[in-house]
Protein backbone atom coordinates (compact mmCIF):
# COMPACT_ATOMS: atom_id res chain seq x y z
CA UNK A 1 0.00 0.00 0.00
CA UNK A 2 2.59 2.26 0.64
CA UNK A 3 4.34 1.75 -2.51
CA UNK A 4 0.68 2.66 -4.42
CA UNK A 5 0.58 5.91 -1.94
CA UNK A 6 4.14 6.99 -2.98
CA UNK A 7 3.03 7.15 -6.44
CA UNK A 8 -0.17 9.31 -5.98
CA UNK A 9 2.34 11.99 -4.14
CA UNK A 10 1.47 10.38 -0.52
CA UNK A 11 4.86 9.56 1.69
CA UNK A 12 6.55 10.55 -1.71
CA UNK A 13 10.33 11.85 -1.73
CA UNK A 14 10.22 15.88 -1.46
CA UNK A 15 12.49 18.58 -2.35
CA UNK A 16 13.67 21.93 -1.29
CA UNK A 17 15.59 24.56 -2.67
CA UNK A 18 17.68 26.76 -0.48
CA UNK A 19 19.21 30.26 -1.77
CA UNK A 20 21.69 32.46 0.20
CA UNK A 21 19.65 35.11 -0.58
CA UNK A 22 16.06 35.87 -2.53
CA UNK A 23 17.54 39.19 -4.26
CA UNK A 24 20.12 38.12 -7.91
CA UNK A 25 21.34 39.89 -10.76
CA UNK A 26 20.24 39.14 -14.62
CA UNK A 27 23.16 37.61 -16.01
CA UNK A 28 25.03 36.83 -12.62
CA UNK A 29 25.03 33.46 -10.93
CA UNK A 30 23.74 31.85 -7.10
CA UNK A 31 24.92 29.52 -5.36
CA UNK A 32 21.75 26.83 -4.07
CA UNK A 33 21.54 24.04 -1.90
CA UNK A 34 19.12 21.07 -2.93
CA UNK A 35 17.53 19.47 -0.16
CA UNK A 36 15.84 16.18 -1.00
CA UNK A 37 14.35 14.38 1.97
CA UNK A 38 12.95 10.36 0.87
CA UNK A 39 9.40 9.53 1.50
CA UNK A 40 7.99 6.45 2.95
CA UNK A 41 9.29 4.19 0.70
CA UNK A 42 12.45 4.23 -0.86
CA UNK A 43 12.14 5.49 -4.68
CA UNK A 44 14.43 5.95 -7.26
CA UNK A 45 14.72 9.66 -9.04
CA UNK A 46 15.16 10.06 -12.44
CA UNK A 47 16.29 13.56 -11.74
CA UNK A 48 16.42 16.96 -9.99
CA UNK A 49 15.67 19.71 -12.84
CA UNK A 50 15.11 23.58 -12.26
CA UNK A 51 12.63 25.85 -14.14
CA UNK A 52 13.26 29.56 -14.10
CA UNK A 53 9.29 30.91 -14.50
CA UNK A 54 7.26 33.95 -15.08
CA UNK A 55 4.57 35.22 -16.76
CA UNK A 56 3.27 37.59 -19.68
CA UNK A 57 0.35 39.22 -21.44
CA UNK A 58 -0.80 37.77 -24.79
CA UNK A 59 -4.07 38.65 -26.44
CA UNK A 60 -5.16 35.72 -25.13
CA UNK A 61 -4.32 36.69 -22.01
CA UNK A 62 -1.72 35.46 -19.20
CA UNK A 63 0.77 33.49 -20.14
CA UNK A 64 3.55 30.81 -18.21
CA UNK A 65 7.08 30.95 -19.76
CA UNK A 66 9.96 29.25 -19.02
CA UNK A 67 12.97 31.66 -18.46
CA UNK A 68 15.16 29.00 -18.56
CA UNK A 69 15.27 24.96 -17.59
CA UNK A 70 18.01 22.88 -16.53
CA UNK A 71 18.74 19.22 -14.87
CA UNK A 72 20.96 19.09 -12.19
CA UNK A 73 21.64 15.12 -11.51
CA UNK A 74 22.12 11.86 -12.85
CA UNK A 75 19.04 9.14 -11.61
CA UNK A 76 19.78 8.10 -7.30
CA UNK A 77 17.83 6.36 -5.22
CA UNK A 78 16.71 7.81 -1.78
CA UNK A 79 15.76 5.27 1.00
CA UNK A 80 12.46 5.87 3.10
CA UNK A 81 13.27 8.91 5.31
CA UNK A 82 17.17 9.45 3.75
CA UNK A 83 17.86 12.97 3.41
CA UNK A 84 20.06 13.67 0.33
CA UNK A 85 21.73 17.19 -0.26
CA UNK A 86 23.28 18.68 -3.57
CA UNK A 87 25.02 22.00 -4.21
CA UNK A 88 24.93 23.72 -7.17
CA UNK A 89 25.39 27.15 -9.03
CA UNK A 90 22.44 28.77 -11.05
CA UNK A 91 22.62 31.10 -13.53
CA UNK A 92 20.36 33.41 -14.34
CA UNK A 93 20.03 34.08 -18.17
CA UNK A 94 20.46 38.39 -18.82
CA UNK A 95 16.69 38.31 -20.46
CA UNK A 96 15.77 37.33 -16.89
CA UNK A 97 12.56 40.10 -16.26
CA UNK A 98 13.42 42.80 -13.73
CA UNK A 99 11.09 41.83 -10.92
CA UNK A 100 8.26 44.57 -10.17
CA UNK A 101 4.89 45.09 -8.45
CA UNK A 102 3.67 43.51 -11.52
CA UNK A 103 6.05 41.33 -12.30
CA UNK A 104 7.36 37.82 -10.80
CA UNK A 105 9.86 35.44 -11.01
CA UNK A 106 10.20 32.13 -9.66
CA UNK A 107 12.29 29.31 -9.54
CA UNK A 108 10.64 25.85 -9.43
CA UNK A 109 12.58 22.83 -8.71
CA UNK A 110 11.42 19.06 -9.25
CA UNK A 111 11.57 15.39 -8.34
CA UNK A 112 11.76 13.34 -11.91
CA UNK A 113 9.92 10.37 -9.91
CA UNK A 114 8.69 7.56 -12.58
CA UNK A 115 4.93 6.99 -12.67
CA UNK A 116 4.30 9.51 -9.36
CA UNK A 117 3.05 12.74 -8.93
CA UNK A 118 6.34 15.33 -9.36
CA UNK A 119 6.96 16.84 -5.98
CA UNK A 120 8.49 20.33 -6.42
CA UNK A 121 9.38 23.77 -4.88
CA UNK A 122 8.71 26.96 -5.72
CA UNK A 123 10.59 30.27 -4.58
CA UNK A 124 10.12 33.36 -5.57
CA UNK A 125 13.07 35.70 -6.46
CA UNK A 126 13.82 39.04 -6.74
CA UNK A 127 16.04 39.91 -10.00
CA UNK A 128 18.02 43.32 -10.34
CA UNK A 129 18.53 44.85 -13.71
CA UNK A 130 21.93 43.47 -15.77
CA UNK A 131 25.01 45.85 -14.55
CA UNK A 132 23.88 47.78 -18.14
CA UNK A 133 20.32 48.19 -17.72
CA UNK A 134 20.98 49.55 -14.59
CA UNK A 135 22.88 52.26 -16.27
CA UNK A 136 20.15 52.75 -18.94
CA UNK A 137 17.38 53.10 -15.77
CA UNK A 138 20.19 55.92 -14.35
CA UNK A 139 20.74 57.75 -17.16
CA UNK A 140 16.74 57.97 -17.29
CA UNK A 141 16.55 58.95 -13.76
CA UNK A 142 19.33 61.71 -14.08
CA UNK A 143 17.18 63.02 -16.84
CA UNK A 144 13.71 63.63 -14.18
CA UNK A 145 12.20 60.43 -15.73
CA UNK A 146 10.72 58.02 -13.39
CA UNK A 147 9.65 53.82 -13.73
CA UNK A 148 5.63 54.18 -14.05
CA UNK A 149 4.95 50.78 -14.98
CA UNK A 150 6.72 47.73 -16.27
CA UNK A 151 4.73 44.79 -17.80
CA UNK A 152 5.76 41.39 -19.96
CA UNK A 153 4.50 41.07 -23.16
CA UNK A 154 4.31 38.85 -26.30
CA UNK A 155 6.62 39.99 -28.93
CA UNK A 156 5.43 41.68 -32.10
CA UNK A 157 5.96 39.58 -35.03
CA UNK A 158 9.27 39.18 -36.10
CA UNK A 159 10.36 42.61 -35.09
CA UNK A 160 12.68 41.17 -31.86
CA UNK A 161 15.24 38.64 -31.90
CA UNK A 162 14.54 37.15 -28.64
CA UNK A 163 15.28 33.67 -27.15
CA UNK A 164 12.05 34.25 -25.40
CA UNK A 165 8.40 35.05 -26.91
CA UNK A 166 7.72 37.83 -24.94
CA UNK A 167 9.64 40.92 -23.79
CA UNK A 168 9.72 43.08 -20.84
CA UNK A 169 8.19 46.67 -21.19
CA UNK A 170 9.27 49.54 -19.02
CA UNK A 171 7.30 53.04 -18.84
CA UNK A 172 8.91 55.73 -17.48
CA UNK A 173 6.81 59.28 -16.69
CA UNK A 174 9.05 63.26 -16.24
CA UNK A 175 9.26 64.33 -13.00
CA UNK A 176 11.76 66.95 -13.75
CA UNK A 177 14.09 68.56 -15.56
CA UNK A 178 13.96 69.09 -19.32
CA UNK A 179 11.32 66.36 -20.44
CA UNK A 180 9.61 67.62 -17.48
CA UNK A 181 5.69 69.03 -19.77
CA UNK A 182 7.34 68.06 -23.13
CA UNK A 183 6.64 63.98 -23.20
CA UNK A 184 3.93 62.49 -21.18
CA UNK A 185 5.55 58.51 -21.22
CA UNK A 186 8.75 57.48 -22.86
CA UNK A 187 9.06 53.90 -22.91
CA UNK A 188 12.11 51.28 -23.39
CA UNK A 189 12.34 47.82 -23.99
CA UNK A 190 15.68 46.26 -23.49
CA UNK A 191 16.74 42.92 -25.84
CA UNK A 192 19.57 41.29 -25.12
CA UNK A 193 21.83 39.22 -28.35
CA UNK A 194 25.00 38.18 -28.85
CA UNK A 195 26.35 41.96 -29.46
CA UNK A 196 24.87 42.68 -25.84
CA UNK A 197 22.10 45.12 -24.86
CA UNK A 198 20.12 46.94 -27.40
CA UNK A 199 17.06 49.35 -26.08
CA UNK A 200 14.37 50.30 -28.45
CA UNK A 201 12.46 53.32 -27.43
CA UNK A 202 9.41 55.14 -27.92
CA UNK A 203 7.91 58.69 -26.97
CA UNK A 204 4.09 59.78 -25.95
CA UNK A 205 2.67 56.76 -27.38
CA UNK A 206 -0.52 56.13 -25.64
CA UNK A 207 -1.48 52.62 -27.15
CA UNK A 208 2.53 51.37 -26.43
CA UNK A 209 5.42 50.41 -28.17
CA UNK A 210 4.83 47.39 -28.91
CA UNK A 211 1.28 48.06 -30.27
CA UNK A 212 2.71 50.97 -32.37
CA UNK A 213 5.65 48.93 -33.58
CA UNK A 214 2.74 46.18 -34.99
CA UNK A 215 1.91 49.09 -37.18
CA UNK A 216 5.21 50.01 -38.69
CA UNK A 217 4.82 53.25 -36.92
CA UNK A 218 8.64 54.94 -37.64
CA UNK A 219 8.47 56.94 -34.63
CA UNK A 220 10.78 54.54 -32.70
CA UNK A 221 14.80 54.28 -32.76
CA UNK A 222 16.97 52.14 -30.65
CA UNK A 223 20.33 52.04 -28.82
CA UNK A 224 22.95 49.91 -28.90
CA UNK A 225 24.51 50.00 -25.25
CA UNK A 226 28.13 49.15 -25.02
CA UNK A 227 28.86 49.22 -21.78
CA UNK A 228 27.04 50.01 -18.47
CA UNK A 229 28.37 53.59 -17.80
CA UNK A 230 25.23 56.02 -17.11
CA UNK A 231 27.35 59.49 -18.09
CA UNK A 232 27.86 57.85 -21.45
CA UNK A 233 24.11 56.69 -22.05
CA UNK A 234 22.44 59.53 -20.60
CA UNK A 235 23.02 61.94 -23.71
CA UNK A 236 22.38 59.33 -26.33
CA UNK A 237 18.80 59.08 -24.59
CA UNK A 238 18.05 62.57 -24.54
CA UNK A 239 19.06 62.90 -27.50
CA UNK A 240 16.74 60.35 -28.93
CA UNK A 241 13.69 61.55 -26.64
CA UNK A 242 14.33 65.04 -28.13
CA UNK A 243 14.07 63.70 -31.70
CA UNK A 244 11.29 61.57 -31.06
CA UNK A 245 8.89 64.30 -28.54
Amino acid sequence: MKDVLSRIGIGSATVDTVLPTATVRAGESVPAEIHVEGGSTEQEIDAVYFALETEYKSDEGYKDAIVDQWQLTEPFTIGADEERRFETTIDIPRETPVTTRSTAVEIETGLDISMAVDPGDEDYIEVEPTHRLQAVFDALDSLGLSLHASACEATAGSLFTTSANFVQEFEFRPQRGEFSGQVDEVEIIPVFDDSGLTVYVEVDRSAGLLSEMTDADERHTKLTIDGPDSAAIEPRLAEAIRELS
